[in-house]
């Protein structure tokens, strides 16, 4: 029994050493690549960026307004149309309410009526007042209640005289002037319409007037991009329906805030149109030449990883690829800003990807 067991020992060491000697020929047999392979670098710089960015706009009367009427009346006369050039003052049309002429006619006969009342009391008292002069001809009770009722009738004499005032102020409003300079944009009404405050006729305006050799040009500026313009700064921008010609406006009001829904801010240019080529309501496309005001860095984009877990890039040091987190900036061609903790004259991997893996030794 133990030659047995001796001699299956001994058959099993021989096998063991022959698999041993196998394995270790087919591993001489297969290639080993110790070169890792190359990484393209480069050293990054600051420069001052310069990008063109167009956004949509809208151009807009620079005044405007929707003219209604102040009191219930009928239209009498239509002095102007749509397109019609107006002045500042011009009369646009006439309304017509008999009411308010036997208001004011009444009112009249009041404020008269009220007049010839105080003119007695006072002519009254002034007389009592000088005979009083004299000891002993007028009691001092008869002078107070003639002062009292002089008082009295001047104070209705002023308030017919604010009625009189209130219903000529309602008469005036019959007769429709042009609170400005344009052009009327809309017509609502015609002869003998009813208008009125409220009510059927106060749906729609009379008129719509527009200034037209001034014009706002509205653009909304987006929140990355707020901090590159500034007031006075002179913009480009064209309109599609007029093609091959180019305008120019100065930045006259900033919003300085963001609007909550596009987070853009508010921006308005003041557009001259003395030839009157522009028109309110047309769309427009606008240029901003975003320049840096200091130097940044700049990178090819195939430097910046963005992905799942943040926008980062490849600092090389000591031979290690080191992961550092960045913020990208504007984007022009191939380029792109990048802020973050980034010493001067680093090195960055040019071609940088998910699959690399930080702290990496480069051959």
């Amino acid at each position: 029994m133990k030659n047995k067991f001796l001699k299956k020992t001994i058959l099993f060491l021989v096998l063991a050493t022959v698999l041993t000697a196998c394995n270790n020929a087919e591993k001489k047999d297969i290639p080993v690549n110790e070169v890792a392979p190359d990484i393209e670098t480069f050293t990054i710089s600051k420069e001052k960026f310069a990008t063109e960015l167009r956004i949509p706009a809208e151009l807009t009367g620079f005044q405007q307004v929707d003219i209604y009427a102040k009191v219930s009346s009928f239209v009498k006369e239509l002095k102007v149309d749509i397109g019609s050039q107006v002045k500042k003052g011009q009369v646009l049309l006439i309304l017509e309410a008999p009411e308010i002429s036997s208001q004011l006619a009444g009112a009249q006969s009041r404020q008269l009526s009220q007049k010839s009342i105080y003119t007695a009391s006072k002519s009254t008292y002034d007389r009592l007042l000088e005979t009083s002069k004299i000891e002993g001809t007028i009691s001092k009770n008869d002078l107070e209640q003639a002062a009292a009722r002089k008082n009295s009738d001047y104070a209705q004499y002023q308030a017919s005289q604010a009625a009189y005032k209130e219903i000529a102020i309602m008469k005036n409003y019959l007769v429709i002037r042009a609170p400005f300079d344009g052009i009327i944009s809309a017509r609502n009404v015609n002869l003998g319409t009813f208008v009125g405050p409220s009510g059927k006729g106060s749906e729609l305006p009379l008129f719509s007037l527009q200034q037209q050799e001034k014009l706002r040009l509205l653009v909304y500026v987006p929140e990355l991009y707020s901090n590159y313009i500034s007031l006075g700064d002179e913009l480009v921008f064209n309109v599609k329906s007029i093609n091959n010609e180019t305008f120019h406006a100065k930045i006259a009001r900033m919003s300085g805030a963001l609007d909550s829904k596009l987070r853009s801010e508010r921006v308005e240019l003041d557009v001259l149109n003395k030839n009157k080529k522009l028109l309110s309501g047309m769309v427009a496309e606008v240029l901003l030449s975003l320049k840096s005001k200091d130097n940044n860095y700049v990178v090819p984009q195939s430097a910046v990883v963005t992905a799942s877990d943040g926008v980062y890039v490849f600092l090389v040091v000591h031979n290690k690829m080191i992961k550092t987190t960045v913020q990208k900036g504007r984007e022009l061609e191939n380029r792109v800003e990048i802020f973050g903790d980034i010493p001067e004259n680093a090195t960055l991997v040019k071609v940088a990807s998910e699959e690399m893996i930080d702290g990496s030794l480069l051959k």
